[in-house]
């Protein structure tokens, strides 16, 4: 019998339960405040789950009935709001088969689906997994608490949930457990890892001065990283910076709703943590303390201020695993607020360092965010030059890499990249008269005009002839003819190094 006929859809909650829950054996606390109270149900079940790979959703059979559940929400302080999206007799209809796929991250397939066996087969990345539940439950502070004893694969854990309608009760009820100090974990990830299936997904957000960068990648079973999602949003955080000497209103609130939406896009892909970082700007702005108080407060996420020469050491450990070189080589990464400089072989560092030159600050500064005369542009590049003089009278280096959004972007302008594709442009060599070419091509353009050339990301259209300066300045000063593009930057590099030191960037 079709599904869709033995269910009502009005009958399923249109308000998602907010959840706390925790697993694992120090939860001792809560566990003692649970058991003192007398448990109004006690019961035990079978209950199979299909886990997925790419979500973290609940999607369980019990009784013969498929039933549904779908993250909705998560808070600052990691609470989580499910809501029931199908509560199902098998077999499946195509409609209600495809909602179920959907939700784990599969993808419809249009037909209906008659068994479990049958929906695990849709996509390598599913599995079904019979898990024996002892279920105790309590009211707590307004809430439904419930201590849990799961067995699967040979294994057991133990799980505390606090769940009701109201978030504040939840949140109320947890710290008076003594769950305050927990991470809040669904039911699939518990299951993934105590069966052992699923791989670790983690995020990082690079907050710049121009733009935030976000990566969401997952630690396959066979040690590489592979990337989910790697994009940037420009915020502009370091506006009018060099001319205040603080960070804006406006600036601190577009960069801090930019990591908002990408912690909770984390969060929703099963990012098991997020790692921040903030660069150039913060380090130079006063006020650096209420930005990150602002982003903590706003989605909870933690920026840590790195130092310039932290930001070299990790930018050249992203380029130096992305590309094959040999002998001397200098790795340099030019961002909104910054440029940073490592020296050294593909195994070694022999020295590195920061400059505050940026293109942001020198977009403002002289004025190269519009049409500029070859005047006002020679003279901008000499100035770059002067700032630039600890390059100066070195040794010619074998290998130039470059990184970070404007030579990814010259990389893509080169190529007519009307689709940013990160396989094109990692490796680009970009020799003088390339950078030259597209030096005269920003010159002589408006910041609305240049929004129009192919490869060129929008948002950086004012800042891009600033941004190509300092390349080509970087190059005359090194005596080099060209670059290779790395189109890996200093999240890789972070990932590389706090999550897998061992371990390639696939």
């Amino acid at each position: 019998m079709s599904s869709t006929a033995d269910t009502d859809p009005a009958a399923l909650p249109k308000v998602g339960r907010w959840e706390w829950r925790a697993f694992g054996e120090d939860i001792a606390q809560a566990e003692r405040h649970l058991t003192a109270l007398q448990a109004e149900r006690d019961h035990e079940s079978d209950d199979l789950y299909v886990l997925s790979a790419g979500s973290d959703a609940s999607v369980k059979l019990r009784d013969g009935v498929v039933d549904v559940k779908e993250l909705q929400r998560v808070r600052s302080d990691g609470l989580q709001q499910w809501l029931p999206v199908l509560k199902a007799p098998l077999p499946l209809d195509a409609d209600a088969a495809d909602l179920v796929l959907t939700t784990l991250g599969v993808g419809a397939r249009n037909r209906p689906i008659h068994t479990i066996d049958e929906l695990v087969a849709a996509s390598p990345g599913l599995r079904a997994l019979l898990v024996h539940k002892r279920r105790r439950r309590y009211t707590v502070g307004g809430c439904m608490a419930e201590l849990t004893d799961m067995s699967a694969a040979g294994r057991s854990i133990r799980t505390i949930a606090v769940e009701a309608n109201d978030p504040e009760l939840v949140s109320r009820t947890g710290r008076a457990l003594g769950l305050d100090g927990h991470e809040n974990t669904t039911v699939a990830r518990g299951l993934k890892a105590l069966a052992g299936f699923g791989a670790q997904r983690v995020a990082i957000v690079d907050v710049g001065t121009n733009s935030v960068k976000f990566l969401l990648a997952e630690h396959a079973p066979d040690g590489t990283w592979q990337t989910l999602a790697d994009r940037a949003e420009v915020t502009r955080l370091g506006e009018d910076l060099e001319r205040t000497g603080r960070l804006g209103a406006a600036p601190v609130t577009r960069t801090t709703e930019a990591i908002a939406s990408m912690a909770e896009d984390a969060w929703r892909a099963g990012a098991e943590t997020i790692a921040a970082v903030g660069t150039a700007g913060l380090r130079i702005a006063p006020n650096a303390a209420e930005f990150v108080a602002a982003v903590q407060a706003r989605c909870g996420v933690t920026v840590e201020v790195i130092s310039g020469d932290e930001e070299a050491r990790l930018a050249y450990l992203a380029a130096t695993s992305g590309l094959e070189a040999s002998g001397p080589l200098v790795v340099f990464d030019s961002g909104g607020g910054s440029s940073q400089f490592t020296f050294g072989d593909p195994r070694n560092v022999s020295e590195r360092f920061s400059v505050d030159v940026g293109a942001v600050g020198l977009t403002e500064r002289h004025g190269l965010g519009g049409v500029v005369s070859e005047e006002a542009l020679d003279s901008a590049i000499a100035r770059i030059a002067g700032e630039l003089s600890r390059l100066d009278r070195r040794r010619r280096p074998e290998h130039v890499i470059g990184m970070g959004g404007t030579v990814t972007n010259l990389a893509a302008v080169k190529h007519g990249l009307a689709t940013y594709d990160p396989d094109v442009v990692q490796g680009t060599v970009l020799d003088r008269r390339e950078i030259d070419r597209q030096i005269d091509l920003y010159r002589t353009r408006t910041a609305e005009q240049r929004q129009a050339i192919v490869g060129l990301q929008p948002a950086r259209a004012e800042v891009i002839l600033a941004g190509a300066c300092i390349v080509r300045t970087v190059l005359t000063l090194l005596g080099a003819e060209s670059l290779t593009v790395s189109d890996r930057a200093l999240r890789h590099g972070l990932l590389a190094e706090r999550f897998a030191p061992a371990v390639s960037l696939a």
